[in-house]
């Protein structure tokens, strides 16, 4: 039987989610919008879309049908990370770790590299950086305390089938790393079994969708490898350190060591085996190297008692753990949030370490750049390469020209006019769809003005005359996913 807990450190837990909130809320409206935002505000409301679950692109759709500025589709990005916060200091808690353990699990996780980077920006990873700790939190207390909080780890976890069906992956691992290490005796009470089940009923909307539409996240992800996986599969280990901050990684290392050595958490040696099974299923899949950042809060949580208890043991040592939570939230703070000024981000090194921060820069611009071209050729349609040109399109306007993309959900849910003979070709695409023109003419090439380097600067802008094949047989070959 796992002992009373500590009382909750309000002051320290609240004291870091409030100030994230700030934080967040305060810079929430810098640089525009990111891409997929863009994207997920373009999605009709659905149980779910070729390459999404339905949640963050309704989440999105919705509060910009309200407010249309990034500050706004971002609240619940920012609601996601400070309750991470929480969840995350309830970790501690769970363990036994006192005000000083909950306040470095609090900070630490609320003010990370990616948990600040996720909260900045909505994202589907911003939702399930905190429905994965609260669904780890869950198990742990049907471990130590209650069996219950399985059926409520399959609750959240079916909730977060409609964000992301990633989080099987996390099922899995913890499954395996029970059925290999223990306690294999949990397993014999009907209670996880029906936390498969809540997992099923909750998540019925989600896996009913895929069943009938064939599958096409499995698709998504296998697109997404064969783009990703040469790069991710060598960043996925050096991620392990960035996710939370180079100078974090001793509170989650201190949680690794602690799990496998303290008899009191025997129970619980299932965690770091379930990371190493994530980590080897993220190499696997190839898709995106951030996946392991739920656990890893949840291990940062178990982390902080023990470093907790070492920095009690004398002044210095309490100091040299405030400096470097305080000293990798300010670093994190300067990489994943739009403070350096606008104007001054392309001679910096951020863009080129946070890909969000590149991603969130020249849309309103390359619209304009766009519109001009297509108004000043009389273009029946545009083309868009990605879903980020298609959306900054939608937002800001494109001369009354139709805007289409090949891209993911919009192939199916946009085509060119059937009569289209003057069509604009926006990006990327553009190099190999010219051939199926009589002829096609460079206009101009995209360029934010501020020397970022994102995927859409310097790419063509073209006007092309004369479809070869009718759009019927033509647009599904435009149609790509990545």
């Amino acid at each position: 039987m796992a002992q009373a807990l500590p009382p909750l450190a309000r002051g320290r837990v609240l004291g870091a989610a409030g100030a994230l909130a700030l934080l967040l809320a305060g810079t929430a409206g810098g640089y525009g919008y990111h891409r997929d935002e863009l994207y997920f505000r373009m999605l009709p409301p659905a149980w779910g879309h070729l390459d999404q679950p339905p949640l963050t692109p309704l989440l999105a759709r919705s509060l910009a049908a309200v407010v249309d500025e990034p500050w706004a589709l971002r609240l619940p990005a920012v609601v996601a990370a400070c309750l991470t916060v929480v969840v995350v200091a309830l970790v501690a808690r769970e363990l036994g770790g006192g005000a000083a353990a909950q306040g470095i699990a609090a900070w630490g996780a609320g003010f990370g590299v990616f948990p600040l980077a996720f909260g900045h920006v909505l994202l589907t990873a911003s939702l399930d950086m905190l429905l994965w700790p609260v669904v780890v939190l869950c198990v742990v207390r049907a471990v130590r305390r209650s069996p219950a909080w399985w059926f409520a780890a399959g609750a959240v976890a079916g909730l977060a089938l409609a964000n992301k069906l990633l989080v099987l992956a996390l099922l899995a691992s913890l499954g395996v790393a029970i059925l290999l290490v223990g306690p294999r005796h949990v397993l014999r009470s009907p209670w996880p079994w029906a936390g498969v089940l809540a997992v099923l009923v909750v998540g019925s909307p989600s896996l009913l969708y895929q069943a009938l539409e064939g599958w096409p996240q499995l698709r998504m992800g296998q697109a997404l490898g064969e783009t990703n996986a040469d790069e991710v599969r060598v960043l996925v280990l050096p991620f392990l350190a960035l996710l939370l901050g180079p100078l974090l990684v001793p509170v989650w290392g201190a949680g690794l060591v602690a799990l496998l050595r303290r008899p009191a958490w025997r129970e619980l040696r299932f965690l770091p085996v379930a990371l190493g099974l994530l980590v080897v299923l993220t190499v696997v899949m190839g898709t995106q190297p951030y996946y392991p950042l739920g656990l890893l809060l949840v291990l940062h949580g178990v982390g902080s008692v023990p470093v907790a208890e070492w920095a009690a043991r004398g002044r210095v040592r309490r100091g040299l753990a405030i400096a470097a939570v305080a000293l990798d939230g300010v670093v994190a703070a300067v990489v994943a949030l739009p403070l350096v000024p606008l104007e001054r981000l392309g001679g910096t090194p951020v863009p080129e370490v946070n890909q969000l921060a590149a991603d969130q820069v020249g849309w309103e611009r390359y619209a304009e750049q766009v519109r001009d071209v297509a108004v000043d050729a009389g273009a029946d349609v545009v083309i868009a390469s990605n879903y980020g040109e298609a959306g900054a399109l939608d937002r800001y306007g494109s001369g009354g020209v139709p805007v289409v993309s090949g891209h993911n959900a919009l192939a199916a849910l946009t085509a060119p006019p059937p009569a289209a003979d003057v069509v604009v070709v926006v990006g990327g695409q553009y190099g190999w769809t010219q051939r199926f023109f009589e002829r096609c003419e460079v206009r101009d090439r995209l360029d934010n003005g501020l020397g970022v380097d994102n995927e859409e600067q310097g790419v063509p802008v073209a006007v092309c005359h004369d479809p070869l094949e009718p759009w019927d047989t033509l647009w599904p070959r435009l149609a790509h996913l990545d």
